[in-house]
């Protein structure tokens, strides 16, 4: 799967902090930009895991169709 995201690294006293745009709740710290930017690609990969189980729990039983779904911007 392949979709451009907007990561944005923000210089502090303490290092970075860093999130994605169009992913509410994908944001992450680090005392590196290097680090940042790794500790923000696990956020948003835990972030699609969880959701993706929530929606299989939420939907478990349901008459559903699944399909992939390809993003282009």
């Amino acid at each position: 799967m392949q979709a451009q995201l907007t990561a944005v690294f923000r210089k502090v006293p303490e290092g970075y902090i860093a999130f994605v745009e169009e992913l509410p709740g994908a944001n992450t710290q680090g005392a590196t930009l290097e680090e940042a930017r790794a500790n923000l690609k696990e956020a948003v990969a835990l972030i699609l895991e969880v959701n993706r189980s929530l929606a299989e729990e939420e939907l478990q039983g349901a008459d559903v169709i699944r399909e992939p779904f390809l993003l282009i911007a």
